[in-house]
């Protein structure tokens, strides 16, 4: 190809360019009265709120009785499984009180079962007899009572987690130290992270399991986190400010660099049209009885009814009225003939 033909199609392309920009660019005359044109686009809308990250598996372990700490398996920022043991108080006084009561049972059985042969030696059953037998299968009864409280204390004495995940926090992480009954272990399944909303009752009733939602998080400014929503909370509850809003959960799709209490913003895709006609927000204007824009043909304004859509960050969609390509006011509305403001 030759350098002249090269040069031709250089100059088309920044004419094309030029002209394009005229058309779609807004245009301010010299009345203060500005103008962009109608375009064909793709038209979002989103529910925007702030919230942050927490997960649902999450316990709080305490050891049921107070003691001396005697092994602690973990520490914070280790891995658990369901059901493994991470912490023990001191045995030995647990372990002789059940013994204790291992013997006091054998004792009751001894003497229950002697009574018995004692008793029934003589075929004649008295009352006081009957009381005697009763008391001695009470007195039986509380001693096996005892061992299983003991044997209770004695479980309760090792700490186990209901869930697998990670040990979040410790209260006392050294072993030799008494535990009170505040004393706390943290466990939290990482695999249940989600991003938890407040979103606000006007905004409610557009949201609906399954739709796609961004999250921005104050942690990682030039990362963008992607999502769905998964549960909307059937109350609402009260905002610090006083609006009536319900909880919205929205599941990671990558839970890698998370971390429980980060905080940030949500945008939930609640609706799209694609590739339909839309005009800039501001061009729209509402009567009592109908919505409208100010056209420009010519070097005239005219009036004309539209019916919207979708309402996007900048964009509103329109049904009728209006063309790909026709001018329409949406600044120096003032500056308009009275019958057109």
């Amino acid at each position: 190809m030759s350098k002249r033909k090269i040069a031709l199609i250089g100059v088309g392309v920044i004419v094309i360019g030029i002209i394009l920009v005229k058309i779609f660019a807004p245009s301010k005359s010299k009345n203060g009265i500005e103008t962009t044109a109608v375009t064909k686009q793709t038209i979002t809308e989103n529910v925007s709120s702030s919230g942050k990250i927490k997960a649902n598996a999450s316990v709080d372990l305490h050891f049921q009785a107070l003691g001396n700490l005697a092994w602690v398996g973990v520490q914070e920022g280790d891995s658990v499984t369901q059901f493994q043991a991470i912490a023990s108080l001191d045995k030995q006084e647990l372990e002789k009180n059940l013994i204790k009561a291992l013997r006091d049972y054998s004792k009751e059985r001894n003497d229950f079962e002697q009574d018995k042969l004692d008793t029934y030696r003589y075929p004649a059953m008295t009352d006081t007899i009957k009381r005697i037998l009763e008391k001695n299968q009470w007195d039986l009864e509380k001693a096996i009572i005892d061992v299983e409280l003991e044997t209770i204390a004695l479980k309760w004495a090792t700490l186990t987690t209901p869930i697998s995940g990670i040990i979040t926090h410790i209260d006392d992480p050294i072993a030799g130290v008494n535990v009170t009954a505040a004393s706390t272990f943290t466990v939290v399944d990482p695999q249940t992270i989600v991003f938890t909303a407040n979103v606000d009752e006007v905004d409610v009733g557009k949201v609906k399991l399954g739709q796609t939602a961004t999250i921005n998080l104050d942690a990682f400014p030039n990362k963008t986190f992607t999502g769905s929503v998964s549960k909307i909370a059937f109350a609402a509850e009260i905002s610090a400010g006083g609006a009536t809003v319900f909880p919205v959960e929205i599941s990671f799709s990558d839970i890698k660099d998370l971390r429980i209490g980060l905080n940030g913003d949500v945008t939930i895709k609640t609706n799209e049209a694609v590739d339909t006609i839309s005009v800039n927000n501001d061009a729209v204007k509402e009567s009592s009885d109908a919505k409208y824009v100010i056209k420009k043909v010519g070097k005239q304004y005219e009036k004309v009814t539209v019916k919207t859509g979708l309402s996007g960050a900048s964009e509103t969609q329109v049904f009728d009225g209006v063309t790909p390509g026709d001018q329409v006011v949406i600044k120096g509305f003032e500056n308009l003939p009275k019958n057109l403001q």
